[in-house]
């Protein structure tokens, strides 16, 4: 190795030794050591890049460690290629890293193409086989979302049908798979790189619509988040306040869906608040309505009724003196960092083993899923499997209120 790539890599390696600062001290050295041991391994071989291939891991481990996960997720996420593009075995990293690492890393793998009759039934028996995986171990899919993610983010160095394939496998599944266990950072990310390379022209619309209005725009939001602050501060309510842009998809999807041009759409910039409980919560929503006229219809309580993946906050959308929409969210500490992070917040390990299964049944249902994709006879196909499998993803959720008054 070079005197240069040895000097990005030791840096590169710094990078998410700061990451994973919360975990012990000697968790972070099997880290550190872990990683190294993956560029020896990985040593000669590069990305479409031309970048050393085992940046990739690293900055899938970067991904995993933003989450704030256990260790075992951090060197699973280092490991994740190396079983299948090298020459190293998964006895070695049973051995070496235990079962538990190993099982994870095993379901990343691929099966060898050698194994089967043609590509697709590869692929097929592949995607089944992570799917068995995520039944088991719900970190398989949060390491698979951040090497999506990491792949998603260096797109641009494959050719175009290979970019366009790739993007349109991320919306359709894992944007999904993201956004149904709550991991709303990762899922807008996935959802506006793969928008970029499907609808390139709609995309640069949107990019050039937001810069040019931004200026403008973050003046009014300054305006009224001062507004707020000073009405808060009345009431003793410490908050943070911050103004948002609304991620590009959601707002191609608003315009497609809604046959709006973009100065139609109001709520591309909005204001995010957050405070210590859920009291605070509700006392704001009411100040805000007194600073200014709620919109009927517009208010939405998913505190008191959280949504499937669970998702809680007060919305509402005001019009403010100088006729201008402004929507705010509205959610606790707690609350936010559920909704950055989903289940990966609710994923607290000790000895390996779950605290509590309450966080984990809010989720129950993907292992449902999960269950009928993969007893199906029709999904014979890696196209067939894909379709249930987005099909069930992207189901609208329909809620009855029993006459007893229980939500089903």
């Amino acid at each position: 190795m070079d005197t240069n790539v040895a000097t990005n890599t030791d840096k590169l390696i710094s990078s998410l030794i700061e990451k994973v600062s919360y975990l012990p001290r000697e968790d972070i050295e099997k880290i550190k050591e872990t990683a190294y041991y993956i560029v020896d391994k990985h040593e000669g071989q590069f990305r479409k890049s031309g970048e050393p291939y085992h940046t990739h891991p690293i900055e899938v481990a970067k991904i995993v460690a933003g989450l704030k996960l256990d260790t075992a997720s951090i060197i699973s996420a280092l490991l994740h290629d190396i079983v299948e593009d090298t020459d190293t075995p998964l006895e070695e990293i049973k051995e070496k890293f235990g079962e538990e690492i190993a099982f994870i890393v095993d379901g990343l793998t691929k099966i060898s193409k050698h194994n089967f009759n043609s590509k697709e039934e590869a692929e097929a028996e592949n995607f089944r086989k992570m799917l068995v995986a995520m039944g088991k171990d719900f970190r398989v899919i949060l390491v698979k979302l951040a090497d999506r993610l990491h792949n998603m983010r260096t797109l641009d160095a494959l050719r175009p049908e290979k970019q366009r394939r790739i993007a349109n496998e991320t919306l359709k599944i894992y944007a999904p798979i993201a956004s149904r266990i709550g991991l709303w950072k990762i899922k807008s990310e996935l959802e506006d790189l793969a928008f970029k390379y499907l609808y390139p022209e709609e995309y640069k619309k949107i990019v050039d619509f937001i810069a040019h209005s931004k200026e403008e725009q973050e003046k009014f939001l300054k305006e009224i988040i001062e507004d707020v602050k000073e009405e808060l501060k009345k009431h003793n309510i410490k908050a943070t306040i911050q103004y948002r842009v609304k991620h590009l998809y959601s707002i191609y999807e608003k315009l497609f869906r809604k046959n709006l041009t973009l100065s139609q759409v109001y709520d591309i910039y909005g204001i995010r608040i957050l405070v210590e409980d859920v009291s605070q919560c509700y006392l704001t929503l009411g100040l805000i309505h007194q600073l200014w006229r709620p919109i009927e219809g517009r208010i939405k309580d998913y505190i008191a009724n959280p949504k499937p993946n669970n998702y809680q906050a007060l919305h509402t959308s005001v019009i403010t003196e100088k006729g201008k929409i402004v929507e705010f969210q509205i959610k606790t500490y707690k609350m936010h960092e559920i909704a950055e992070k989903g289940i990966a917040a609710h994923f607290r390990y000790k000895g390996g083993k779950y605290l509590t299964d309450k966080d984990l049944e809010i989720f129950k249902w993907l292992w449902v899923v999960l269950e009928s994709i993969r007893n199906s006879e029709d999904t014979e196909t890696l196209k067939d499997l894909k379709e249930n499998l987005n099909k069930e993803l992207t189901t609208e959720e329909i809620y009855v209120l029993t006459p007893k008054g229980d939500i089903i």
